[in-house]
């Protein structure tokens, strides 16, 4: 049978396939012209194929190497790579001295451009920078609703948020988000949001207390997972800005500080809905990191996570830029009122 070039291997959209791989203590290479990662037993060497076509990210830990040719099928099948430390945090970037999320994604430059030409319509201007965060802060209340009152498997697994305390909660917040004079309106509300969601779920699993602690800091096991489970938000995130060709450096929220907020912005949709229920679950239940990390994964999974960014991400694209353009139009000069 001929090898199938990875090349080819394209025609599985990025959203929806099914994978992403955090590995350590390995070897990533080509075998027989599929990508696998290689691990030791004793004296044997066990060969595990990754289904690259079906790939959104690969995370590479602790302990891993890869080689040239595994880089170069990866990019050819448009897989997310980023190195990374022990158990999935901190995200390295390309060097060595570099903290921030940045990935390595695939050199094509053969990906479509109508969304990048429709972002910078409207990205230069901070009106429609303002509006475009808006629709990703009002998206984001959205998809957490529905997956906290409407997801089968966080019911499956116990988690009940009281309606009477989540709604108003999130009419309050869409109002402040619609009424949001600036960006540093939109940091605070959503820094406030995310304070009480945590109260909610910790009651919600019987966590008790729980305050958000930095990597480092005497975390404990809820705190811990939120870290491990958000980049794997943000692995998804890079990926739906890398499909639709935007930089990841055009955030419209959280760009001032980290020149791949773009990144940060995307995950955002999908962070509270799905990853912060299931790290206190899972924390509640003592789950081990790789158990935390396959839930993760498939909650991401079953609930189209990645879909749904790319989804938002042309959305904003298309409608923010078709609004730029028109209000452009109507102010020039001789332009009809």
């Amino acid at each position: 049978m001929d090898d199938i070039a990875a090349g080819d291997l394209k025609t599985i959209l990025h959203s929806k396939r099914a994978n992403i791989y955090y590995l350590e203590h390995c070897r990533v290479l080509v075998n027989g012209g599929r990508v696998e990662y290689v691990t030791e037993k004793g004296k044997q060497s066990l060969y595990w194929n990754i289904p690259i076509a079906n790939t959104t990210t690969v995370l590479l830990g602790t302990g891993t190497s890869i080689t040239q040719a595994a880089v170069r099928e990866l990019a050819k099948a448009g897989v997310m790579l980023g190195f990374c430390g022990g158990g999935g945090t901190p995200l390295f970037a390309g060097t060595e001295q570099a903290l921030e999320v940045a990935w390595i994604p695939g050199q094509s430059e053969y990906r479509p451009t109508e969304y990048l030409q429709r972002w910078v319509r409207f990205w230069f201007d901070e009106h429609w920078r303002l509006a475009a965060a808006k629709r990703f802060q009002l998206a984001r209340l959205e998809r957490l609703l529905k997956e906290w009152t409407g997801n089968k498997n966080l019911k499956d697994q116990g988690f009940g948020v009281d309606g009477a305390l989540l709604q108003p909660l999130l009419d309050a917040s869409r109002s402040a988000i619609v009424g949001a004079p600036d960006n540093n309106a939109l940091l605070t509300e959503e820094a406030r949001l995310t304070k009480h969601l945590y109260r909610l779920v910790a009651q919600a699993t019987g966590h008790g207390e729980f305050t958000r602690a930095k990597r480092g800091e005497g975390q404990d096991a809820a705190n811990g997972f939120l870290d491990h489970g958000n980049y794997l938000a943000y692995g998804l995130g890079a990926t739906a800005a890398w499909v639709l060709g935007l930089p990841h450096g055009l955030a419209v929220l959280h760009g001032k500080t980290r020149k791949g907020g773009l990144v940060f912005d995307v995950a955002d949709l999908v962070k509270d809905a799905v990853i912060l229920p299931q790290a206190f679950l899972s924390a509640m239940r003592g789950h081990t990191e790789q158990e935390f990390r396959h839930a993760c994964i498939e909650a991401l999974t079953r609930s189209a996570a990645l879909d749904f960014m790319i989804e938002v991400l042309k959305d904003t694209a298309q409608r923010i830029g078709l609004a730029a353009e028109e209000a452009a139009a109507r102010s020039q000069p001789g332009s009809a009122e």
